[in-house]
């Protein structure tokens, strides 16, 4: 057994436990109900949910959501149109959502096919400075589309590797294993 201050009691009876857990106006938690004999903790359970919803809604903060764009092309598309597009999947890639490039043929045009997907490869080239290809072109149905990711950046890149080195290290230190029952104070 546990106190609330992290110092080991040694094995008690289950009823000596519970009294002593009383005694301080907490609850006793089992810890570990596995192992012989099982370890218990006197603690406030209230208090211990309520930290560990703080820390999932501080992690959930963190998040990012990715978003994925669609950028529509036709294959006969001009030259100031497709630069124009281009620059939107620029602009869509450097706020770090995918893009979905889409080319949809009607008719006749899906006899030129091969139009369509020489023009979604200039794209691919004209942009592989700030992207990375998730799903080449291919074509389903009447559409032919391919996804691009955006590129991290090398400070982005850093940046995760030291989220990742601190999590590591509040992991360690918090290993204490989730309570498993509570046996609460009689009021």
């Amino acid at each position: 057994m546990i106190d609330d201050e992290g110092n080991q009691l040694g094995i008690l009876p289950p009823y000596e436990a519970i009294r002593k857990a009383r005694e301080k106006n907490l609850d006793l938690v089992e810890i570990s109900p596995t192992a012989q004999p099982p370890v218990c903790r006197i603690m406030d359970y209230g208090k211990y949910l309520y930290q560990q919803e703080k820390k999932e809604r501080e992690a959930k903060k963190h998040q990012k959501t990715i978003t994925v764009k669609e950028v529509k092309f036709r294959i006969n598309v001009d030259d100031h149109d497709y630069e124009t597009k281009k620059n939107h999947v620029l602009r869509f890639l450097g706020e770090g959502d995918k893009v979905k490039a889409t080319i949809f043929f009607r008719g006749r045009e899906m006899t030129r096919t091969g139009l369509g997907r020489q023009i979604l490869e200039r794209l691919i080239k004209d942009v592989e400075s700030e992207s990375i290809v998730e799903f080449r072109p291919r074509q389903e149905g009447n559409t032919l589309h391919a996804i691009l990711a955006p590129k991290k950046s090398d400070k982005e890149r850093e940046r995760e590797k030291q989220k990742a080195e601190k999590a590591a290290a509040q992991s360690t230190v918090s290993q204490e294993p989730p309570p498993a029952q509570v046996a609460k104070p009689a009021s």
